[in-house]
């Protein structure tokens, strides 16, 4: 059964850091208004929230996976800003949607208090490793999928969570797996499409955030600051001099909470920003102001980096 929403979870979608994140990627245009950058990044106090209002889990009963069925497949067409609860299943799962984008935050190990929010368009999934307590929110209107997947055929050195592609093969899978009654093609589908999933690209995409209680509240102050406003280019003095820090300790943070730098940590930041905008048609042009970057191309460098495709290539596959 699905835990009790409660702010200082460390998956739960109402902490300021995943409220930022949503704002933003509803109004990007609240990021491009001209101001100092001392201004920009002093505003630290997110603007009151009115409470999530959480969609119910439902009878996952039904969807459980078995050793004789270890794949089971749970389609639903979610309006945007459903949330799901912080919830925990007894096995792993995968989040994709055929349409639409969706944010997944969790624990990133299923012992571990590190927490990482995911924002996932069409042609990504994320996967969820058993027990990782984890919650949902729909950012765009999402044909959504989920992969309910037993404990038997989950690979022994996936303890965490991933990102990883969704090739055309495993889309047409995925789909052709969801039927409202077993299929005499079922035992034919799952070996091929687990061997889709565990032989998938994973990208190092997620933004992950210092816990809520444990961690460190400099560090975190930081990071929620930095998601507020993804378009700000200060440097880590400048960050650090604002939460009173010096940049060498910062740094330091960075490395022993996160196991990252500044740098790649905002880097996807950028990318949770940039993505959702790319997958619903915003001009690229556009998404690079936003994000900070000077030039198009500039931008374009570091997304074809990171996700090994330009972002109007990125924009093909999603099919605009």
């Amino acid at each position: 059964m699905p835990s009790p929403a409660n702010p200082a979870n460390a998956a739960n979608p109402a902490n300021p850091a995943n409220l930022a994140i949503q704002a933003q990627l509803r109004h990007p245009e609240i990021l491009h208004m001209s101001k100092p950058h001392h201004q920009a990044r002093a505003a630290k106090q997110p603007s009151p929230h009115p409470p999530l209002q959480f969609t119910p889990l439902g009878d996952t009963a039904p969807f459980t996976p078995s050793v004789q069925r270890p794949v089971r497949i749970r389609a639903r067409t979610m309006p945007a800003d459903s949330h799901f609860e912080p919830h925990r299943h007894a096995w792993a799962q995968l989040a994709y949607c055929a349409s639409g984008i969706v944010q997944v935050t969790s624990q990133q190990h299923a012992t571990g208090a590190d927490q990482v929010t995911y924002i996932v368009p069409p042609s990504r999934a994320v996967w969820i490793a058993p027990g990782a307590k984890h919650a949902i929110t729909v950012i765009e209107s999402a044909e959504f999928c989920t992969l309910y997947i037993d404990p038997s055929v989950v690979p022994l050195d996936w303890s965490g969570c991933r990102v990883m592609v969704v090739s055309s093969l495993m889309r047409e899978l995925i789909h052709a797996l969801d039927v409202p009654a077993p299929d005499a093609r079922e035992p034919m589908i799952v070996p091929l499409l687990l061997h889709e999933i565990t032989h998938a690209t994973i990208q190092a995409l997620g933004v992950p955030m210092p816990h809520p209680q444990s961690g460190d509240k400099r560090l975190r102050a930081l990071c929620e600051a930095v998601l507020r406003a993804p378009a700000e280019r200060a440097t880590l003095a400048e960050w650090a001099v604002d939460i009173g820090a010096s940049e060498r300790t910062v740094a330091r943070l960075f490395r022993t909470e996160l196991a990252t730098s500044f740098q790649q940590w905002r880097q996807q930041a950028v990318l949770a920003h940039a993505l959702p905008l790319l997958a619903r048609g915003t001009p690229v042009s556009h998404v690079a102001a936003l994000s900070g970057y000077a030039s198009d191309s500039a931008f374009s460098a570091m997304f074809k980096a990171a996700m090994g495709q330009p972002p109007s290539q990125f924009m093909d596959k999603n099919g605009l």
